[in-house]
């Protein structure tokens, strides 16, 4: 964060002091909302939450070095008080991105943005120091917490946007509003809360309302691929470039093809150019967020070549995100668990497709160990019967299902599908998947575990990893 006086905050937040004997000290550390991540010099911000109230743990902060708390009560030391905390924490990130004049990036989507954000930071961290959304923190507080980490040296900020209702992106436009808009995808991840796709097109769309028109720098980013998301080239004053395998895409891919663990290579076209490019992801889906990623590089004056370098070394930044694993005796965990939808599960069975041929041929096996995806509503039932039905499709070798009544439908998808015998199992929980896939792996398999975060299926992927580790002795 840039260095601003207890003064400049509280005239900024409209907040009083109290117990700061002096104004004029420095708040040069980052803001944080956990006393345990204080650094001297910080800013900590008072969150009163369901089960904690960060109120308690002032004095903790200022010991550690807080330089003074953001709070909605005195709180016995150095302290900006404010009505509401999280709006003085929006209203502090506005005026530091404002005074910074940095690049805001800001993107959106049903699927795949904590990967395309990935993806879009490493891309521009190789063009100029950019600063990005951790993790998927993409709400109201998340946000501007990642946007008050750029400082004087910062060029870029890329920030995901998530929502779970009308109002929500346009709200956090309003705290850091970006000048590049991009839009992935409109598809069925909460669908049950917002009640259908056209509701969360409306959601989505926004990001690209947000945006200053085209004569002011504003540029939309969209998926040519996407008919919801086409479409919101009318919402928007500013410019727009599509990406995508259409061949109206000023950024698109050609000779799409995997390698033989299942990672995507292809020729990227661009306005500017072509160059080859084979992620180190894993997947064809990531073709489309590798295409966005390089749409708004070159829209920030990246060539070609330097992007094209850029996606080819990029990893994966945020954990349990298609993480693989290979063991030494030759069993591949693919730890895709923090979250599931419609989409992204179908992703995720394909590229286990993709990565388990060349197992399949040396005799290995392909294991989904998948669980259930919230939020679906009404269409529960229905998509997870498609998953189940997909993965006897892909030819992967045994379903696991892991839960009760959604689990069960997965499992019953797999059987209508022609599943029959021990090829697809439903099991209570994920103690139960650990202790069948102990006792039933070998040499070559792959195994992909997914669900909703809720469910807690990466404890699945770590206990298998750790059994490993309790074999090798290390």
């Amino acid at each position: 964060m840039i260095a601003l006086s207890l003064a400049e905050i509280a005239e900024i937040v409209g907040g009083q002091s109290y117990d700061i004997p002096d104004p004029a000290a420095l708040v040069t550390g980052p803001v944080v909302i956990d006393s345990r991540e204080v650094k001297t010099g910080s800013l900590f911000a008072a969150f009163a939450g369901e089960h904690v109230d960060g109120h308690d743990y002032a004095v903790r902060a200022v010991e550690a070095g807080a330089t003074a708390v953001l709070a909605a009560r005195p709180v016995g030391v150095p302290a900006i008080v404010v009505a509401d905390v999280q709006s003085a924490l929006g209203a502090l990130a506005r005026a530091v991105v404002e005074r910074l004049g940095t690049d805001v990036v800001a993107l959106t989507g049903s699927a795949g943005k904590t990967s395309t954000k990935d993806l879009i930071a490493q891309v521009l961290q190789h063009h100029a120091p950019t600063v990005w959304t951790p993790g998927s923190l993409n709400n109201e507080i998340g946000l501007p917490l990642t946007a008050l980490r750029a400082g004087d040296d910062t060029r870029h900020l890329v920030l995901e946007m998530g929502a779970r209702g009308i109002g929500h992106i346009r709200y956090l436009t309003g705290l850091t509003p970006p000048r590049i808009g991009l839009v992935l995808n409109v598809g069925t991840a909460h669908i049950g809360e917002f009640g259908g796709r056209e509701q969360i097109a409306q959601a989505k769309g926004e990001l690209v309302e947000s945006l200053p028109p085209a004569d002011q720098g504003g540029v939309a980013v969209l998926n040519a691929d996407d008919p919801l998301v086409r479409a919101m080239a009318s919402r928007t004053r500013a410019r727009v470039t599509l990406f995508g395998e259409s061949d109206e895409a000023a950024v698109r891919a050609e000779n799409v093809r995997l390698t033989a663990n299942g990672q995507p290579s292809f020729k990227l076209h661009t306005p500017t150019g072509c160059s080859d490019v084979t992620l180190r992801l894993y997947g064809e889906h990531h073709v489309s967020n590798a295409l966005a990623a390089a749409a708004v590089a070159h829209e920030l004056g990246m060539p070609v070549e330097e992007i094209a370098t850029a996606l080819s070394e990029a990893g994966t930044l945020s954990r349990w995100r298609m993480e693989v694993t290979e063991r030494s005796d030759g069993v591949t965990i693919v730890n895709d668990a923090y979250n599931a939808n419609p989409e992204s599960m179908r992703a995720a069975l394909r590229a286990l497709a993709a990565m388990g041929r060349a197992a399949q041929a040396q005799g290995g096996r392909t294991w989904a160990v998948l669980g259930r995806m919230a939020e679906l509503g009404d269409a529960s039932l229905v998509e997870h019967d498609a998953v189940g039905r997909l993965a006897v499709r892909l030819n992967v070798s045994k379903l696991v299902a892991v839960g009760d009544r959604e689990a069960s439908w997965l499992q019953l998808g797999a059987y209508n599908e022609g599943s029959w015998g021990e090829e697809s199992v439903h099991v209570s929980d994920a103690r139960a998947a650990i202790d069948l896939l102990r006792s039933e792996l070998r040499p070559g398999d792959v195994v992909l575990v997914k669900a909703s975060r809720s469910v807690g299926l990466e404890q699945v992927a770590l206990a298998l990893l750790d059994s490993e580790s309790e074999v090798s002795g290390r």
